[in-house]
Formats: structure tokens, C-alpha cells, sequence
């Protein structure tokens, strides 16, 4: 349980941040693009050397697909995983909501209304945003997957290398789609906004799970016969 847990923690800082920075600063601008990547990487990092030693800080439901796929946890631990995730999704956008609420804060300040949803429109609609979000999950979980390799992965620099990922994606994709390549960093902030965010929603789902199922089927084809 505790492991579920530190999951939905974890996952409520990625969301909050993550998202609250899109919020506060925007991504109107080159500054806010830039700002906005390296929140969510920090995150990441940041979380990964607090609960890494729990759950494995997965905090990505596409993430947590590929590691089951790969045969390093269960799929009961995944479910798990997965729930805790969610919650964590739907907590940090609670808590952005009742700030944003709260502090009344100015549309000037970037885009509290959209509290850092994503989109389809910039990408071409839904398939472009599809094949774009695809495209990026199955980089940033080969990255995790094999960072994270018991025998040939980074160690205890695989969280860095796994943020500095985050990031990199961030900055090509934030104008396309705004990024998801984590379903549950994106079903809360829809369920807050509704509209086309929460319309278009099953993209930012089933496109970061098949990128991360791609990666898992890539890293095991690619991975030693004996590490398999």
C-alpha cells in the first residue's frame, strides 16, 4: 500500500507544479515554453530521489505500463500503480483549482482557465496529436526503461537523466499538444476544465499507454538475452 501511496503523492506534485507553472506563467511565450518544461522535469527529479526508494517513482501510468510489459513488476502492483496515479492526477488539479480559485489569479498570469490542459487543435486535431503524443511517450519510457535497468541502467543518476528527458519532450511538444505523455497528469486538469479538454481526453490516454507498450516491446527487443 504504501507504495500506491507514494505513487499518488508523487503524482499530485507532477500535476500541481507541472501544471501550475503552465498556469502562472503560460506558454504564450518562448520564456513560458522553456520555464513551463523544466517544471515538470524538476518534478520528476525532485520526486524521484524522494520516493524512488518506495514505489520506483513511476508517477506515469504509460511508465508503469511499459515496466509491467518488460516483466519487472506485477500486474496486481500495476493496478495498483495505476489507481494511485489517477488520484494523484485528480488531487494536484484539485488543489491548482482551489488556488487558482482562490487567489483570484489574473489571466495575464498565463492560463488559469485551461489549468495547463491539453489540446488537440495545434497538432492538426486528433491524430496529428495522436501520432505526436506517441511518438514522445515511447521516447521518454525507453529513456526510463533503460536508465532504470538493473544491470545496465544509470543508477542513482537514472532520475536526472529520466527529468532532463521530461523536459526535452516538453520543449518539442508543449505547442503541439501541451504534452501529456502521462495519462493521469492529464485526466485531472480535464475533469476541472470540461469542454473540448475533457472531449478529447481519451487521446491523452490511449496515446501515451501505446507509446509506452512500443518502448517496453522495444526494450525488451533490444535488452541482453539474459537480463530478459
Amino acid at each position: 500500500m504504501k507504495k500506491y501511496v507514494a505513487e499518488c503523492i508523487g503524482t499530485m506534485v507532477l500535476t500541481l507544479l507541472g501544471c501550475g507553472t503552465a498556469v502562472f506563467l503560460g506558454c504564450g511565450t518562448s520564456a513560458g515554453v522553456v520555464g513551463t518544461a523544466i517544471a515538470f522535469g524538476l518534478s520528476v527529479v525532485a520526486m524521484a530521489y524522494a520516493i524512488g526508494g518506495i514505489s520506483g517513482c513511476h508517477i506515469n501510468p504509460a511508465i508503469t505500463l511499459g515496466v509491467a510489459l518488460s516483466g519487472r513488476m506485477s500486474w496486481k502492483d500495476a493496478c495498483g500503480y495505476w489507481v494511485g496515479q489517477v488520484i494523484g492526477g485528480i488531487v494536484g488539479a484539485l488543489l491548482l483549482w482551489l488556488i487558482v480559485k482562490t487567489t483570484g489569479a489574473p489571466g495575464a498570469m498565463g492560463d488559469p482557465a485551461g489549468l495547463g490542459t491539453n489540446g488537440v487543435a495545434n497538432a492538426g486535431g486528433a491524430s496529428g496529436a495522436f501520432l505526436v503524443e506517441v511518438i514522445a511517450t515511447f521516447i521518454f519510457v525507453f529513456v526510463v526503461l533503460g536508465t532504470t535497468d538493473s544491470k545496465k541502467g544509470a543508477g542513482n543518476l537514472a532520475g536526472l537523466a529520466i527529468g532532463l528527458t521530461l523536459i526535452l519532450v516538453h520543449l518539442v511538444c508543449i505547442n503541439l499538444t501541451g504534452t501529456s505523455v502521462n495519462p493521469a497528469r492529464s485526466i485531472g486538469p480535464a475533469l476541472f476544465v470540461g469542454g473540448d479538454a475533457l472531449k478529447d481526453l481519451w487521446v491523452f490516454i490511449v496515446a501515451p499507454l501505446v507509446g509506452g507498450a512500443i518502448a517496453a516491446c522495444t526494450w525488451c527487443a533490444l535488452a541482453p538475452a539474459e537480463e530478459k
